[in-house]
């Protein structure tokens, strides 16, 4: 008897350690699914967008929100933007560079189309069913910029071309170099004993000015290498300008120079109303992990016949405005060419990179007209993020630009790693590929209303190198999207995938390497003589992320319907056709070297056609919607067309 009582005894302790130890687990559990608030990031504001960042711990289950409102700060009405991005555990890699990154975990997001130079009030709410620990509500007031102007009391320099007879306006100087340095010739060009002043305003008068590179004496004051190194330090309130007078077209010829401008050293600069040729670079403004220049600004100017318009690698560049220019490059412009498949063509070489790089924070690229380049518009691949938060790529616009004739691609936001907004933006004519995300360090990258047409032979979308963080709306693509890498914590809505005929090719593929990825209300125009029009790649069971996926574990379908029951993708997505526009026709897809022009297209939407009303809202991207609900595509029906390229810009074949 006494035996039975002491193993009642035992078994009675061991139920209750049993169920402590379940109390333990249930707690630890539900402890790692709540949320723990941490830093709250406002990052650098450009003209028209905000960005943020929220750092986060616990949310194991990833089902905690963040709700975004804002208001005008003199305005009592609250508006909806989107939710932030949740984001972190996705693993970025490329082992040919030893790339390997996991993205912190934190929320990411950003306020569109604001007014510049206006105080906003934004309201984030942290929630989570499990829980929150910590701050719940944070907001924040923030201004946006205003594009950068002159000092108005400025002093006023006139330079004239060496050699000038006429008559001069004085302070008047021969040549940009003795405006800025004061310098000398030869040896005394590097001695600068009266340079500029913040606040100047240097006029540079009608005539080319292009120097002798072997001229040890040469008036323009940069013999040898033919570079105007500039390196003063203005202010916001007082930058230094330097514009074309007006009186005629004031050209800056490289004379085949390397550099023609190494602005690496200054800051708040403004570069206006000039051309530039005849150079492999125009403005060199930073190197990686050296020095860079900040608060740059280059607009309404030309560039022809150059190898790269301009690039900055250094993380600290900060606050770019490049806007309104036409530049061109020195490929071909008589046939589509890639640098891989070209056949029957070579490879094309590399006589121009690309039409403008960046890296940093709070550049904002818009209202360009690029073409003839490697490639249009980039966020420089850089790396692995730095740990500072002011050396990220980080809110980074690139809005309303007109790219025609690439060899690789129309834009990239490799390299970026929060809040890279590429909106807006027309792409005609690209030999590989048109938006790219290889790769992109957590996001979101922001692909939203931009058009796209003529990708015969890569694909519409290049998210390769396992990039995280791709938000895909409201784009039309008139090209089929074919790639099969793998990336993670991408949401596609409300885009317009257009097949073009081409026999055997799907039209989409949904290579996602985590299992919260979306996709849906999208519309399709698959392509005639193809069995299987749709290609995924998924986590499969209980798994959350799967990076060991290939194009072995491909599944194909032949029909929505298949994919919606095969990956529960598409719910709501259609199939339509090219009635879905006023008139459009596809790229012939038996000359995938021909060359199309902006002008001829029409990418409007037919008021009666398939994609009007098939979109679900988005709130802060399509509010404005006028049916019953929002419409599939980039372009509104009935809506004002956007402006594409420079403003005020009156040749629509601005590059010939």
């Amino acid at each position: 008897m006494k035996l039975k009582n002491k193993i009642d005894s035992t078994i009675a302790t061991v139920k209750l350690s049993l169920y402590f130890i379940f109390l333990i687990c249930c707690f630890s559990l539900r402890a790692q699914d709540a949320v723990l608030s941490g830093e709250f990031i406002v990052e650098p504001p450009t003209l028209m967008n905000l960005g943020f960042e929220w750092k986060i711990s616990g949310d194991a289950n990833r089902n905690a929100m963040v709700q975004v409102s804002y208001r005008k700060s003199d305005s009592p009405e609250w508006l909806p933007a989107m939710p932030l991005l949740r984001i972190g555990g996705e693993r970025i890699f490329r082992e040919a560079e030893q790339l390997e990154y996991t993205v912190p975990h934190q929320f990411s997001g950003s306020i569109f189309d604001l007014e510049p130079g206006t105080a906003y009030a934004c309201r984030f709410e942290l929630s989570d069913p499990d829980g929150v620990s910590g701050t719940t509500v944070k907001e924040v007031e923030v201004t946006t910029r205003t594009a950068p102007n002159a000092y108005e009391n400025g002093r006023i320099l006139h330079v004239y071309p060496p050699g000038y007879k006429g008559e001069m306006i004085e302070p008047a100087f021969e040549g940009l170099k003795k405006a800025y340095y004061g310098s000398g010739l030869g040896d005394w060009s590097v001695v600068s004993e009266k340079p500029a002043q913040p606040g100047d305003i240097i006029l540079v008068h009608a005539g080319t000015y292009k120097a002798d590179l072997l001229d040890y004496v040469d008036p323009h004051g940069i013999p040898f290498d033919g570079t105007y190194v500039l390196n003063i330090n203005a202010t916001e309130e007082r930058p230094i300008v330097i514009r074309g007078a007006g009186d005629g077209e004031a050209i800056f010829d490289g004379n085949g120079a390397h550099r023609l401008f190494d602005v690496m050293g200054t800051q708040h600069h403004i570069f206006e109303h000039l051309t530039f040729r005849n150079t492999d670079i125009v403005f060199s403004a930073g190197t990686k992990g050296v020095v860079g220049a900040s608060n740059l600004t280059v607009r309404n100017c030309r560039m022809e016949d150059v190898g790269l318009g301009l690039i900055t690698e250094f993380a600290g560049s900060r606050d770019f405005y490049i806007a309104d220019n036409v530049i061109l490059g020195r490929d071909p412009r008589s046939h589509l060419v890639g640098w891989a498949n070209p056949q029957p063509y070579p490879p094309s070489p590399l006589k121009s990179y690309m039409g403008i790089k960046v890296y940093g924070a709070g550049h904002v690229i818009c209202h360009n007209a690029i073409a003839f380049f490697h490639d249009g518009i980039n966020v420089s691949t850089y790396g692995t993020p730095e740990e500072s938060q002011d050396l990220k790529a980080v809110s980074i616009d690139i809005y309303n630009n007109d790219l025609h004739l690439m060899v690789d691609d129309f834009i990239e936001a490799d390299g970026g790693v929060h809040n890279i907004r590429i909106m807006r933006n027309r792409g005609v004519n690209s030999g590989q590929c048109a938006l790219s995300a290889q790769p992109v360090f957590g996001g979101p990258a922001y692909f939203i209303r931009n058009l796209v047409y003529n990708i015969p032979n890569g694909f519409a979308l290049k998210f390769m190198s396992k990039p995280a963080g791709l938000v895909v709306y409201h784009n039309t693509i008139i090209s089929e999207n074919r790639n099969t890498q793998t990336f993670s914590n991408a949401h596609f809505r409300n885009n317009l995938f257009m097949g073009t005929s081409k026999s055997g090719r799907p039209v989409n593929a949904f290579p996602f390497a985590t299992a919260y990825s979306t996709s849906d209300y999208n519309g399709y125009r698959i392509n005639p003589g193809t069995e299987n029009h749709f290609l995924y790649l998924g986590p499969e069971g209980n798994k959350v992320y799967d990076y060991e996926l290939n194009e072995g574990d491909l599944q194909r379908y032949s029909s929505l319907e298949s994919l919606y029951a095969g990956s529960g993708l598409e719910a709501n997505g259609v199939l339509v056709d090219y009635g879905v526009f006023k008139e459009m026709r596809p790229p012939d897809s038996d000359k995938p070297h021909r060359i199309y022009h902006a002008s001829d297209l029409d990418f409007t939407l037919n008021a009666s056609g398939m994609a009007v009303g098939k979109g679900t809202l988005i709130p802060n991207i399509n509010d404005n919607y006028t049916g019953e609900a929002p419409d599939l595509g980039a372009l509104e029906a009935g809506a004002t067309a956007h402006q594409y390229g420079p403003r005020g810009l009156e040749d629509p074949i601005w590059y010939r």
